[in-house]
């Protein structure tokens, strides 16, 4: 997930559970407040009714109104307990307001009101007491919600609409700001994409007013200059290296074609020259390995071209044809026409290679098995009866010990196939070992 989605869901989730909270409260809070409201306009019903028993010492007459009911009811003294309470309001007006909109008559008013007469609404109430007469009385004053709830929809509805809008309008201006804000990491981050080491353009400095990301940049720009000099400094030696060792190898050569024409030697002299000249092919053979195994690292192989496989592995079979009959070894091919694009040098390197791991760790009389189909090409080889480690035989100089080899052929090998795209793999079936190629 990237960090700029992350960022906008958690930021979303967030604002909407505090949004969600903050409705909860403000809600109870109105609630309270216009309840408040309610319970003073029913103080204020008390105190008229008390101050008319004062003055004329009898009950007030009452009179039903649209959202206001007032019951008296005898009780026996002390009996009530003055108390604000949640209650249900039966709206008499607005039940004859229904039964005209529903086109009923008058004519069976009793029948009508009967029908109507379980139709409530939410009310407030205020249980009190008065003595009037020489009686004492329970007081039920009632006032109807409805209006007080329609008003808290109302601005319900209308702060769910506004945070509802100040949510869409935070999440777009995240994404347009913190896309904008993020676009000079993505140059960079680009950038690296395309660096090269072998490359002579360096990583530009960006213009940007964001201080870390002007940190990151000349961090990189840093980093980039320091590794070219490197990579220039390691290129630079390698090939003196190489250059410096190929003449001493040449001299040793050249000196010891010399040695062997000047006389007749002893057996153990022999020994001692074939020695040497076994010494110095590997010495040769593992400077040329070791050069070529950085140029494929760094890329430094070009000339890419259309190559027909199935041609070359029949090439290259017919090359190994003498060894095969020396070691008397089965060789059995089934090639599908395959073209790839890269370098020839490279491709030829591979397959020398792994068909010279084929003979070299084969047995007189063995087998070796090529398949070549669009997908894959397949090198399999009899051997020891043991799986070898996977990843150790693509490692430097790993190699079993009676081998001849330098132990970077197979290292080369995977080398190339990362190099050309391609997939390396070993594994161990039944007799063979195989060597698979995924193009």
């Amino acid at each position: 997930m990237k960090l700029l989605a992350r960022y906008n869901r958690v930021n979303l989730v967030t604002t909407i559970i505090v949004m969600l909270i903050t409705g909860i409260v403000y809600y109870q809070a109105i609630n309270l407040i216009l309840t408040d409201k309610i319970d003073k306009d029913l103080v204020v019903e008390e105190n008229e009714i008390f101050d008319y028993v004062n003055l004329n010492h009898q009950l007030p007459q009452v009179f039903e109104s649209n959202d206001q009911q007032i019951t008296f009811t005898e009780q026996s003294p002390g009996s009530v307990k003055r108390s604000f309470i949640n209650t249900l309001y039966r709206n008499r007006e607005r039940e004859d307001h229904e039964r005209v909109e529903h086109g009923e008559h008058s004519e069976h008013p009793k029948k009508h009101r009967h029908r109507h007469e379980e139709e409530f609404e939410s009310g407030r109430g205020l249980i009190t007491s008065i003595t009037a007469g020489g009686k004492y009385y329970k007081i039920l004053i009632v006032e109807s919600k409805v209006e007080t709830e329609d008003l808290i929809q109302i601005i319900f509805a209308i702060t769910a609409g506004v945070i509802l809008l100040l949510l869409i309008t935070l999440f777009v201006t995240n994404r347009l700001l913190l896309n904008r804000l993020w676009q000079p990491f993505y140059n960079l981050l680009k950038e690296l994409r395309l660096f090269n080491v072998a490359d002579n353009k360096d990583i530009p400095q960006l213009q940007t007013t964001i201080e870390e990301f002007n940190e990151l940049n000349k961090a990189i720009v840093t980093m980039s200059s320091r590794v070219k000099s490197d990579y220039k400094d390691l290129k630079t030696f390698t090939e003196n290296a190489s250059h410096e060792l190929l003449t001493p190898i040449a001299v040793i050569n050249s000196k010891l074609d010399t040695l062997i024409q000047t006389d007749n030697f002893s057996q153990q002299q022999s020994k001692l020259l074939n020695d040497l000249y076994s010494a110095v092919s590997r010495l040769t053979r593992l400077n040329q390995s070791l050069l070529l195994l950085v140029k494929i690292e760094n890329k430094l192989v070009g000339d890419k071209q259309f190559i027909d496989l199935h041609s070359s592995l029949q090439e290259i079979i017919i090359q190994f044809d003498e060894i095969f009959q020396d070691k008397e070894l089965k060789v059995s091919s089934e090639l599908d026409d395959k073209v790839l694009h890269g370098s020839p040098y490279l491709i030829d390197i591979l397959l020398n290679n792994l068909l010279s791991n084929a003979i070299r760790h084969n047995y007189n009389g063995g087998t070796i098995i090529i398949k070549l189909n669009e997908e894959k090409l397949v090198i399999q080889n009899t051997g020891d009866n043991a799986a070898l480690q996977n990843e150790q035989i693509f490692r430097r100089f790993h190699k079993s010990s009676n081998s001849e080899g330098s132990g970077l052929g197979l290292t080369i090998s995977r080398q190339i196939c990362e190099n050309l795209g391609f997939t390396l793999n070993y594994t161990f079936e039944g007799i063979y070992h195989t060597f698979t190629i995924i193009f």
